[in-house]
C-alpha cells in the first residue's frame, strides 16, 4: 500500500493507494514542530477508522514545501512505515522538463501539479492552485513546466486586512450575493472574493494572450471550490490534482526500478 503525503504551508493532505485504487484521504494542519511520533499517533487513529493500519504501508512518496517539516515526515516513514520515502525534487522528478532559468526555484508542489494535470488533461494548460499562495503554472504540450505566477492567497489577503486595519474585523471568506457591500463585513467579503475572481480572470486572460496558444485552465487547492460557478475562466475544478500527481510519480519511479 502506498501513502502519498502533500505537505503544504497551511495544510497537509495524506492519501492511501492500493495498486491503482484510491482508498482514503485526510487533511491535517501543517506544523513544523509536530514530530514523527505525533504524526504516527494521529495517523494510526484516523487510519483505523477506515480499517487500515500503519503496518499496511509499504511505500511512501512526499511533496514538501516546508523545509522544517521534512525531517519529521522522513522519520515517520522510516520508523513507522519501514521504508525510505521518495521526496520529490526538481532533480529527481521523472518525465518533467523544467524550462525556467533556475530549475531549483520550481517548488515540489508546482511540479507535482504539473504531472497530475498533464496525466489527466494533457497540455498545454494553466494550473491555478489556490492555497496559502495562489499559483498560476503553465504546463506545455509535452508536460514540461514552463513557469508561472505566484500571488498571495485569498486567506492571506483577508488576514492582512484584519491585521493592518484597526477597525476591520476578522470575517469568514464566502461568496457574497452582492458585489457592492452594504456593511463592513459585506464590503470586505465582496472586495476579497470578487477581487480574487477578477485576479484569476485577468491573469488567465493575460497568460493566454502571451502564450499564444489555446490553454485549458484547471483549478485545484484548498479553496478552489469557492470559485466554482463564479467565473468562466476556469474550465475544470479538480481537488485531487496534487495527490494524483504524487501517485503518478510513484508509478514512474517504480517502473524505473
Amino acid at each position: 500500500m502506498l501513502i502519498a503525503i502533500d505537505v503544504g504551508n497551511t495544510n497537509s493532505v495524506i492519501a492511501l493507494y492500493d495498486d491503482e485504487k484510491s482508498l482514503a484521504q485526510w487533511r491535517t494542519s501543517t506544523s513544523s514542530t509536530r514530530t514523527a511520533d505525533e504524526y504516527a499517533v494521529w495517523l494510526s487513529q484516523i487510519m483505523a477508522m477506515s480499517g487500515y493500519g500503519l503496518g499496511d504501508i509499504t511505500a511512501c512518496v512526499i511533496s514538501n514545501v516546508v523545509p522544517q517539516s521534512l525531517f519529521h515526515f522522513r522519520n515517520l516513514s522510516r520508523r513507522y512505515f519501514n521504508c525510505e520515502p521518495f521526496v520529490v525534487t526538481v532533480a529527481n522528478i521523472p518525465g518533467v522538463k523544467v524550462r525556467i532559468p533556475k530549475p531549483s526555484e520550481a517548488g515540489a508542489d508546482r511540479l507535482v501539479n504539473a504531472v497530475g494535470a498533464y496525466v489527466a488533461y494533457g497540455g498545454p494548460l494553466v494550473v491555478v492552485d489556490s492555497g496559502t499562495a495562489t499559483n498560476f503554472d503553465i504546463i506545455g504540450k509535452d508536460g514540461g513546466f514552463e513557469g508561472g505566477i505566484i500571488s498571495p492567497g485569498i486567506n492571506l489577503s483577508m488576514q492582512a486586512l484584519h491585521d493592518a486595519a484597526a477597525q476591520l474585523p476578522r470575517v469568514a471568506i464566502e461568496r457574497p450575493e452582492r458585489v457592492i457591500g452594504k456593511d463592513t463585513v459585506g464590503a470586505m467579503q465582496a472586495g476579497v472574493y470578487w477581487g480574487y475572481v477578477s485576479l484569476i480572470e485577468g491573469l488567465v486572460r493575460r497568460i493566454r494572450e502571451e502564450y499564444g496558444e489555446p490553454l485549458k485552465t484547471v483549478a485545484t487547492g484548498g479553496v478552489a471550490a469557492l470559485f466554482q460557478g463564479a467565473t468562466d475562466s476556469i474550465d475544470i475544478f479538480d481537488t485531487e490534482l496534487t495527490i494524483r500527481g504524487l501517485f503518478e510519480i510513484h508509478k514512474r519511479v517504480k517502473a524505473k526500478g
